[in-house]
């Protein structure tokens, strides 16, 4: 490997560490939680950071990130029992926006804001979709088989989790967009923007 080479790998390293960081920020200090009985959901800002990882520096790293950061998150503040499902939908979550925006929307080689904002938008729009729908499904599964919860009680908070999953979503695209257009110039004048690997991520 060469110096060069050691180098980036260095900064990417940095990078993703930053996101996972920003992605547990944003749920343990952003949040607001909603208490539903004895359980509670919550508006966070965790997701945002999540895309955002996912967009600046590929799918598989900005999911990583956020699978890290946020899992770390629900460990330290009273979401333990979600740290299990979380881990592994913040991970989907940043594959899928990584696929679309960038091996589909090869949004490192856009330059045009048009485009940028369509690729980054397009994928932010997927990778929330994706956890919209499965999120809620996932609770209620995971609560009512492997928690042993009763099944209304189950139902009622996947309803209430489907809720602030959409309100999640809706503020995770709008911010990821337009960061990423603002970091965007800024980090590849620096030389420091992330360029996706196609054949491993």
């Amino acid at each position: 490997m060469s110096n060069h080479e050691r180098y980036q790998a260095t900064v990417q390293l940095a990078q993703t560490a930053l996101m996972a960081a920003l992605c547990y920020i944003g749920f343990q200090f952003l949040r607001i939680d909603i208490p539903i009985g004895a359980d509670k959901t919550a508006i966070h800002l965790g997701n945002a950071f999540c895309v955002l990882g996912a967009l600046l520096l590929g799918g598989l790293k900005g999911g990583l990130a956020g699978a890290v950061g946020m899992t770390i998150a629900d460990l330290t503040s009273g979401y333990a029992d979600s740290a299990p499902r979380t881990f592994i939908m913040k991970l989907m979550i940043g594959l899928i926006v990584g696929l679309v925006a960038h091996h589909i929307g090869h949004l490192y080689r856009q330059q045009e804001p048009s485009k940028v904002f369509c690729w980054s938008f397009l994928g932010s729009v997927a990778g929330m979709a994706f956890n919209v729908i499965v999120d809620p499904i996932c609770s209620y599964a995971y609560k009512r088989f492997l928690l042993g919860y009763e099944d209304v009680t189950a139902n009622l908070l996947a309803k209430w989790t489907a809720v602030s999953t959409l309100v999640n979503a809706v503020v995770a695209i709008l911010i990821a967009v337009m960061l990423y257009a603002a970091l965007k110039p800024i980090l590849q004048k620096a030389g420091l923007l992330v360029q996706p690997k196609p054949k491993t991520e």
